[in-house]
């Protein structure tokens, strides 16, 4: 495999057909490369609708992605929860970027905090356990409260469950029967901020800076760009990013989700080997945006300036703020504000909790921002 760069109009190949690979392929295009989408979505998907080619069919169906892998040049995921043996298939033909040993490593929560403990990344205390004595053992060590998630395929705080002090064991246990499970002891934490920054395949990196995130119902609400935070927290942040990049031999954009404790100790939640929802803002405050460096990197390019040129506030637009699954909300709030910017991702039904776009808002001060956010999302019915 080559590791001269790939300039337009090569092939970008995308594993997934979501609103990430969705505004990667609007980067692409508009930088003259061409794009393919592999995805077991019905055809017309959300990065489909970009894609100067789309493969629809299951992720263990060698034919298809044989054909697939025909088209494009290099190949990168827009979700991690991709089979092994396709990034098994992919890598023995094409240059898979990020590669399938940080896919493999991030998508399972297990091998992730197994990762970050072997090279000593401050994350919280876990054990990991397979039966409910184990679990008894866990708690009894780490105390409670504690959170018990799945080792697989979680996201968006599914398969979690908090053990509080009246928590039956027994009964939590029920859920994650017959699996393998992370037990971590509770962060008491004052804030959730993260890093999206990218690596290139020269090893050389550039990170947008320290963001935080305000959650509900365990999805990502708003995000505050740059966060409210010490110089000392901003430092560590960016240490813990640019250590799992490394550890990872990362290549790629990638967002790294930590706790502040009231301490000022930071400490790694999970990783994403992806963009990230709460690196959106910079597609319109910073001056290379996630999706570009992600295209940057992968193409083995030099990577672009990621510093941020405006104050931001992302607010994720979720497809509870739809009145109904047709009928689309009334903009007029958004499109009527001179510094704020609405994405929507493409997707045919607004469900309740599914993530439909996001708008961006701008400002002369932070303050500004968070002011029009707050009115934004008064307007749209979404709580502040």
């Amino acid at each position: 495999m080559s590791s001269s760069p790939l300039l337009p109009p090569s092939t970008l190949g995308i594993l997934g057909g979501g609103q990430l690979g969705r505004m990667l392929a609007l980067e692409a295009r508009r930088s003259g490369y061409r794009v393919a989408v592999y995805t077991d979505e019905r055809p017309g998907c959300p990065a489909g609708q970009w894609a100067d080619a789309e493969f629809n069919a299951a992720y263990d169906d060698r034919h298809a992605l044989e054909r697939f892998l025909q088209r494009v040049d290099v190949v990168t995921v827009e979700f991690e929860n991709i089979p092994d043996a396709c990034l098994e298939i992919v890598e023995a033909v094409k240059p898979l970027r990020p590669g399938r040993k940080a896919i493999h490593t991030t998508q399972h929560r297990e091998r992730e905090k197994l990762f970050l403990r072997g090279q000593g990344i401050a994350c919280a205390e876990f054990r990991i356990v397979e039966s409910l004595a184990q679990l008894e053992q866990a708690v009894q060590e780490l105390g409670r409260p504690c959170v018990i998630k799945t080792a697989a395929f979680g996201y968006d705080g599914k398969g979690q469950h908090k053990v509080n002090a009246d928590t039956d064991l027994a009964d939590a246990w029920k859920d994650f029967e017959g699996h393998h499970a992370v037990v971590e002891q509770w962060v008491p934490f004052v804030c959730e901020v993260s890093v999206v920054g990218a690596r290139g395949v020269d090893g050389r990196m550039a990170v947008h800076g320290v963001v935080e995130n305000q959650h509900a119902h365990h999805i990502l609400d708003v995000t505050i760009a740059p966060a409210r935070v010490g110089p000392e927290v901003v430092e560590q942040a960016l240490e813990l990013w640019e250590a799992v990049a490394e550890g990872l031999d990362y290549v790629g954009t990638m967002a790294v989700e930590m706790f502040v404790t009231a301490e000022g100790r930071v400490l790694v939640n999970e990783i994403a080997p992806r963009p990230h929802n709460s690196g959106h803002y910079t597609i319109d405050a910073c001056i290379t945006n996630q999706f570009q460096q992600q295209m940057r990197a992968i193409c083995g390019l030099s990577l672009g300036d990621p510093g941020q040129h405006t104050p931001s506030v992302m607010i994720n637009l979720l497809g509870d703020v739809w009145p109904s699954e047709k009928v689309h909300p009334d903009w007029d709030a958004v499109l009527g504000h001179p510094r704020a910017k609405l994405h929507l991702y493409g997707k045919a039904e607004a469900r309740a909790r599914r993530k439909m776009g996001h708008v961006n808002v701008l400002g002369e001060t932070l303050e500004e921002a968070l002011e029009s956010a707050i009115e934004i999302k008064q307007a749209l019915g979404i709580p502040v």
